[in-house]
């Protein structure tokens, strides 16, 4: 679209997932507003953070409103008087009421990083790499007043690769996001239908708490792989040494047979690769590790510091730190 065409389009989102999606909008079509989170207090010193879709749409020169509320009529009248032809979502954070939705002339679309209706909710991203998942993608839907429900446009595919971690996925899928949202805005609203959801393949994606990171040394090593994988950046996957708080980063499979007899959790070995540990079967290597209060590091020079005997390995970490 060009010149008087061009769409007239709020956008609403708030982590760095959203701004190649903003980015997206800011280029196809008149964007007049960016909706975001308040900033929150972030680090030791908590001092207060802006969303990174605030900082975002300030270098592009776009007016940004952080409501508090969503539900007070405040927001739904402020964009009523903007006028805006379609309200673009991306992980905003909040689920919009009706009087939100039905402000633009076309509806509210939503860019969700997952391959619907698999993988509703809040982390679809996280949810797929520790399902072990082997395929994903993002999904441009209507909006409707459910938790990602409405009929969908169009989906973009994308493997997921056996060692690619949340955090690496993430970044892959806001670009693909953003690729695939400007070119349907290109050429909406003139675009095929969407096409409903069928309720019954769909599974949830919940937030991430601390202490599902958690690792269960009785579980298959490719269910470890997964865990650790899914994990990083945040919560990580943790695991306890006498009595120390480790996090885990950098899983795969290892080259290592399991031995008899070894119990899960047991360090079999540890070289350039990393921690060789026995699982409930198989085992799994582990590259990186980071101990309470120390730095991220080669799994090697953390046994170095303080070596593996024979037998010895992991345990569950001290309660208080997955709380």
């Amino acid at each position: 679209m060009s010149g008087s065409s061009r769409l007239r389009a709020v956008f609403m989102g708030s982590p760095d997932f959203a701004v190649p999606s903003l980015e997206a909008v800011a280029r196809t079509c008149e964007l007049v507003l960016a909706v975001t989170q308040p900033d929150k207090p972030a680090g030791r010193g908590r001092k207060l953070l802006p969303p990174a879709v605030k900082e975002a749409a300030q270098r592009l020169g776009v007016p940004v409103s952080q409501p508090v509320k969503v539900r007070d009529g405040t927001l739904a009248a402020q964009l009523q008087a903007l006028e805006p032809d379609v309200i673009v979502v991306t992980a905003y954070g909040r689920i919009l009421p009706r009087p939100i939705l039905e402000v633009p002339r076309h509806g509210c679309i939503n860019v969700h990083a997952s391959l619907l209706p698999r993988w509703r909710g809040a982390a679809p991203i996280q949810r797929a790499v520790l399902a072990g998942d082997r395929e994903t993608g993002v999904a441009i839907m209507q909006m409707e007043e459910g938790l990602d429900t409405g009929p969908v446009f169009r989906e973009a595919r994308t493997p997921i690769e056996p060692e690619e971690t949340s955090g690496e996925l993430f970044l892959r899928l806001a670009t693909l996001g953003g690729d695939l949202l400007a070119a349907f805005l290109g050429e909406f609203p003139e675009v095929p239908p969407p096409t409903p959801q069928d309720p019954s393949l769909a599974t949830l994606a919940p937030m991430l708490r601390k202490e599902e990171g958690v690792v269960d040394w009785t579980w298959s090593s490719g269910h470890v792989i997964d865990h650790v994988r899914g994990m990083d950046p945040w919560p990580a996957a943790v695991t306890g040494r006498e009595g120390l708080f480790i996090k885990l980063y950098r899983a795969g499979p290892s080259s290592l047979a399991r031995p008899d007899g070894a119990r899960p959790g047991e360090v079999l070995a540890v070289d350039r690769a990393g921690l060789h540990v026995a699982c409930g079967e198989g085992v799994v290597r582990i590259a990186e590790v980071q101990a309470a209060g120390a730095k991220r590091m080669p799994a090697q020079a953390f046994a170095a510091g303080k070596p593996f005997k024979r037998g010895e390995g992991f345990s569950a970490p001290p309660r208080a730190e997955t709380e």
